[in-house]
């Protein structure tokens, strides 16, 4: 695992060494910088495979192609063998010196024989022309900026602002969509100067120009898989295959295990295909009880007889909540990112690697709002519409609730999206504003810009697509897939993960996995109650307690925090003088949420949370960084090597 930038066209030294040194938290280890008179690479490497050797940027046998990698490539054996089989000589035993060798043979069709996350940069001297490309789930991030016939790349934004020549400057819209969703979708990021490769992109940079192309995406499958015995046997035997993959490993790994079904699936077929193999597994706790799941994860790791830790996590966490805004980059209000962070914290102290069960919600259909769809269409057929336009309208009334499961709010959403169609309803239940709630809240939005139009083609060209339009489930777990997961779930995987140095592994991610679900007919893929596929292909081989628990998200709580133990935190970054100052947000607007909220009139607290991550990464990107800038400079110059 590393951090990795770049650049193209006239390679500054120091600026090199200081996009290196601000990401060293995603690379402990070791750092390297490497450049000829086109072209300049940097990387710092946190040691997972080869302890001893691949060190970046590295190269070819001729030093004709040179890389930096950042991620995993978990068939590097196979691909190496035959490789080598061809006459390749290889330095190392590193897997990402396998991106080299096969980039030789295959161009960049390289890219389709990789299995694994990844985001990586490789410099082709001989025809002088850069090849970026990001995993197809979009795992790891990569971000780039093309200007004036020169290109520049990072694991992080952050590395790319350190140039001078790179605007701070907020891209509105992507802020809109930040706000819509919590999260900036890709390409976007909040920087107007700034992009990130979409999962499953590459992009080629020669001749000052840049040329992008999508090199995977779920296809439909040629033949459905129509029976449940076939099913059953395909899922897990891919599931077993990606968990015994992404074991690769020289350093100790462990596994967050939440309790809940997709964590409690891997840690029980990490047993099974390696019965030899120490595993420690790490949980959170929380004092409030329905967001705990501590008793179901003890469970869980008697039975697979591993190494356990727990944390209780408190409401402390504002301690951590402007350091995290640094490392996101961006703004990101999924409350997760804390106890993401603070689990990660926690798995250091023993492990280097950490597997997470995150991807199985999207890949079989395991959020509540699936089964909503479900009962929508049942609903709009038995219920004329001028009774649901009554019932929407009378919603309003019921109140949130404080637990986890929230059962009367999403009641209330339910009803109020009861005239929609599909496509709106699914928006209405996935997006925190209304448009015209949005543009109240941030007035400066031009009125071109449509913050869901994105979101909104993608979910209608799923409904349209033959194998999941006659099952909304189906194309709102796609839409999820290619949003949500890479934009919300696995940025903040990374990002939180990566600022205490432990990397995160996604077997749920995976691309042969992902291939084989999506070859299953929809029908078996859906059922009574959620993940029904995995639930029956897991059933046998986990504690019963597991399959008969209620899904709790992997969430704090959030609201009744805000209106104790972090209702001065954001009393301090929402109060009147700081969005006066700032001038994005109405003012008005931000006010009566907060009344709303503390007054237990309406639970805002995601609303609230968005907007607190706001004004942390305004403070982080805006107010402290030219002194963070000169900081990082100042440190290179000390440094062994200075600005050389």
């Amino acid at each position: 695992m590393c951090g990795i930038a770049g650049m193209v066209g006239a390679p500054d030294p120091r600026l090199l060494r200081a996009m290196a040194r601000v990401m060293a938290h995603r690379g402990p280890d070791d750092e390297g910088v490497w450049r000829d008179d086109q072209a300049g690479l940097a990387a710092r490497r946190l040691r997972i495979i080869d302890l001893v050797g691949g060190h970046q940027p590295m190269a070819n046998e001729d030093e004709s192609c040179w890389l930096v990698f950042n991620g995993e490539i978990y068939n590097y054996r196979q691909l190496r063998a035959r490789l080598e089989a061809k006459g390749h000589r290889f330095r190392s035993r590193s897997d990402g010196e396998t991106i080299l060798h096969l980039y030789e043979e295959e161009g960049d069709g390289c890219l389709e024989h990789l299995e694994g996350m990844f985001g990586f940069a490789l410099w082709d001297r001989a025809r002088r022309r850069l090849l970026l490309a990001r995993d197809p789930l979009g795992i790891k991030p990569l971000y780039y900026r093309e200007q004036n016939g020169r290109l520049a790349f990072a694991s992080e934004a952050k590395a790319l602002l350190l140039d001078p020549a790179c605007p701070r400057d907020p891209d509105l819209p992507a802020l809109a969509a930040y706000l819509a969703f919590l999260y900036v979708p890709s390409p976007a990021t909040a920087f107007a100067g700034v992009r990130k490769l979409a999962p499953g992109q590459g992009l080629v940079f020669e001749e000052g120009r840049a040329r992008l192309w999508e090199y995977w995406r779920p296809e439909p499958a040629a033949r459905l898989v129509s029976t449940t015995a076939e099913a059953e046997h395909r899922v897990l035997a891919a599931l077993a295959d990606s968990v015994d993959r992404h074991l690769v490993s020289d350093v100790p790994l462990g596994v967050f295990l939440s309790g809940g079904l997709d964590s409690s699936s891997i840690v029980t077929l990490m047993r099974r295909v390696a019965p030899s193999t120490p595993i420690r597994t790490f949980t959170l706790d929380f004092e409030e009880a329905s967001f705990g799941e501590a008793a179901s994860a003890r469970a869980v790791a008697q039975a697979v007889g591993s190494d356990h830790r727990e944390l209780v996590v408190r409401p402390q966490v504002a301690e951590v909540l402007p350091t995290l805004a640094w490392h996101l980059d961006e703004p990101l209000a999924d409350s997760s990112l804390v106890i993401t962070h603070l689990i990660a914290r926690l798995a250091r102290e023993d492990v280097t690697v950490a597997l997470s069960g995150i991807g199985g919600d999207e890949l079989f259909l395991g959020y509540p709002r699936y089964l909503g769809l479900r009962l929508a269409g049942h609903y709009t057929r038995l219920v004329p519409a001028p009774l649901r336009r009554g019932l929407a309208r009378a919603a309003g009334w019921l109140p949130d609730s404080a637990r986890s499961t929230d059962p009367t709010g999403r009641l209330r959403r339910f009803l109020e999206a009861g005239p929609l169609d599909t496509a709106a309803r699914y928006l209405t239940w996935i997006s925190f504003w209304s448009e015209p709630a949005l543009r109240e809240l941030l007035p400066a939005l031009p009125g071109e810009d449509d913050p869901f139009a994105d979101h909104r083609e993608r979910l209608l060209r799923a409904l349209a697509d033959g194998t999941t339009g006659a099952h909304p489930a189906g194309a709102a777990a796609a839409l999820d897939l290619s949003t949500y997961l890479p934009d919300d779930l696995l940025m903040l995987g990374d990002k939180m993960t990566m600022a205490a140095s432990l990397e995160v592994r996604v077997p749920f991610c995976d691309r042969r996995l992902v291939e084989v679900v999506g070859s299953i007919d929809p029908k078996l893929r859906s059922g009574p109650g959620l993940k029904p596929l995995l639930r029956r292909v897991m059933g046998p081989l986990l504690p019963p307690a597991i399959l008969r628990q209620p899904k709790r998200g992997f969430m704090v709580p959030l609201s009744r925090w805000l209106r104790g133990p972090l209702a001065e935190m954001a009393g301090d970054l929402l109060s009147e003088p700081v969005l006066r100052r700032r001038g994005l947000l109405a003012v008005p607007t931000v006010r009566r949420l907060i009344a709303d909220h503390n007054a237990g009139r309406r639970n805002h607290a995601d609303r609230l949370f968005a907007l607190m991550m706001l004004e942390l990464w305004q403070r982080a990107f805006w107010d402290e960084w030219p002194e963070r800038r000169r900081a990082v400079f100042a440190e290179v110059d000390r440094a062994p090597g200075g600005s050389g």
